[in-house]
């Protein structure tokens, strides 16, 4: 492996997800809901953007100007292509952190972001990056960062280490990190089916290893079998940030902000006997076996009043950004899954059933009828959100202007779909992101942009593309073997799609 790797996995690309979590729009909800002032994002970076598909669609989705790096020059071409493609105010380096970031003709920012990647690279470049946020996150400013965390990940610090050490030592000459995961899974099953007393300690490692073989090989290169592999606590991270004069605001995960669906009552209890904000947090990590922190940090926070603070919550605009009916009364939280009160629910969904944008104080006025209050709303709504189902929604002269740049995103990355799966999501103007649309409907999105109107006819359209790949559908986990069952399936859901979805991407202006 070369030097310029620094040991990070680089023989194979990253996955080409999104991540809603880096969208500085997300900020405003869990700010407010704490009492937080929430500062205005003009200027934003990305440290270790991957294929760039957050960035590159934070960046045509709104008016803030982007910068960022990724150290892998193929993930950082692509990411500046799709970029381009839009004309999205992106600039988008190849460079190492410490490169990045002693750069002269870089801004201050208003909000940096870090999805995992403060998990898997080495004290230096934490060092590095910790200095950077120093000198060029603003007085005010935002810090996104997420990191896998003990003590969840506790009994499988070992196990990675074993998975790691089996790819150095046991894989064969010239093989590929794909061929090398694949030897050391396989080995780890069979140690484990030796019964080993570990396993009878750690049960739970077993199962994570059994859902290992399932995922992509190319997310879990990235995730366990980089050189550096750094699960932290809550209270070590806040030491590394104090440096840069950060203080933890909040959870950027919505459903972390509501106790009853992760902490019992005499935990919640125990929590609120504890004044310290950072100790509250740590013991509050073995209460929920945290995993995966997901945080928002800040220079300086600033508490707002209680009636700026509801004035500025009741502002905020939100819309359904999915059926009404698929919407699931549960969620899913550290004590499993809970069921959401219908009586709440019911009647906010309905509200927003039309899919068009409403105001918190709209909902609360529209609620008064069904006798909830203001606190039941914003619980229901950060829920909401939290699963998905809600969209936060940006000002309609941000919409307006951000327009063209995600028409020409969608339209490079539509055209993506013809050939591969890859990429599942699309960019909303009134979202500031990304939304997720799968690759047939992508297809049957490309059609009618090529003004095939009817959903036979876009059935038709992805039938060839996927003909000329040789791919076939898979229903009840069956391959369709001929033209005519692979195109039935594709003119049910082309119908289905035209009915549920096309309206709410239409809502969203995608198309």
């Amino acid at each position: 492996m070369s030097n310029w790797t620094a040991g990070y996995v680089a023989d194979i690309g990253y996955t080409y997800g999104y991540y809603t979590e880096l969208n500085p729009q997300r900020l405003k909800l869990p700010f407010l809901a704490t009492g937080q002032a929430l500062p205005e994002v003009r200027t934003a970076c990305e440290l270790g953007f991957g294929q760039g598909m957050s960035i590159a669609m934070h960046a045509a989705a709104s008016q803030v100007s982007w910068y960022g790096t990724d150290f892998n020059p193929s993930q950082a071409g692509f990411a500046q292509e799709i970029a381009a493609a839009a004309g999205a105010d992106a600039t988008l380096y190849d460079e190492a952190f410490e490169d990045f970031c002693s750069r002269t003709d870089l801004p201050e920012f208003d909000y940096i972001g870090l999805h995992g990647i403060w998990s898997w690279i080495n004290d230096q470049n934490r060092r590095v990056i910790i200095d950077f946020l120093r000198r060029k996150l603003k007085i005010g400013g935002v810090l996104y960062i997420s990191y896998n965390t003990q003590p969840g990940w506790a009994a499988m610090v070992p196990m990675r280490e074993l998975l790691n050490l089996h790819t150095e030592v046991m894989g064969a000459s010239g093989q590929g990190i794909a061929n090398r995961i694949d030897a050391a899974l396989d080995f780890v099953e069979r140690m484990l089916a030796t019964d080993p007393l570990y396993s009878k300690i750690n049960p739970q490692v077993v199962e994570r290893i059994k859902r290992m073989k399932e995922q992509s090989r190319h997310y879990l290169a990235h995730e366990y079998f980089n050189r550096d592999w750094h699960p932290m606590s809550f209270a070590r991270m806040a030491e590394w940030l104090s440096a840069a004069k950060l203080g933890f605001t909040c959870s950027a995960h919505y459903s972390d902000h509501v106790d009853a669906v992760n902490l019992s009552t005499e935990q919640q209890a125990l929590l609120r006997e504890l004044p310290d904000a950072a100790f509250r947090q740590s013991v509050r990590d073995f209460m929920c076996n945290t995993q995966f922190r997901r945080d928002y940090w800040v220079k300086g926070e600033r508490q707002l009043g209680t009636f700026d603070r509801g004035e500025q919550l009741r502002a905020q605009r939100v819309m359904l950004t999915t059926e009404k009916t698929s919407v699931e009364l549960k969620v899913g939280g550290a004590r499993g899954e809970a069921t959401l009160n219908e009586d709440v629910y019911r009647p906010i969904l309905d509200l927003l059933a039309d899919h068009k944008p409403r105001s918190l104080g709209q909902i609360e006025y529209e609620m008064k009828k069904e006798e909830l209050v203001f606190a039941q709303v914003l619980q229901a709504v950060m829920i909401l959100a939290g699963k998905g189902d809600l969209g936060i929604l940006q000002d309609d002269t941000v919409i307006n202007r951000a327009k063209r740049a995600t028409d020409k995103l969608n339209l490079y990355l539509l055209n993506k779909s013809r050939s591969s799966s890859d990429i599942a999501y699309l960019a909303s103007p009134l979202t500031g992101g990304g939304i997720s649309v799968s690759r047939f409907q992508q297809l049957f999105l490309l059609a009618r942009h090529q003004g095939h109107k009817q959903p036979h006819e876009w059935a038709n359209f992805a039938w060839r593309h996927l003909e000329i790949l040789n791919q076939r559908l898979i229903k009840e986990g069956k391959s369709l073997p001929t033209s005519e069952e692979n195109i039935a399936e594709l003119t049910h859901q082309a119908v289905e799609f035209s009915e549920k979805r096309l309206p709410i991407l239409k809502a969203l202006q995608i198309v």
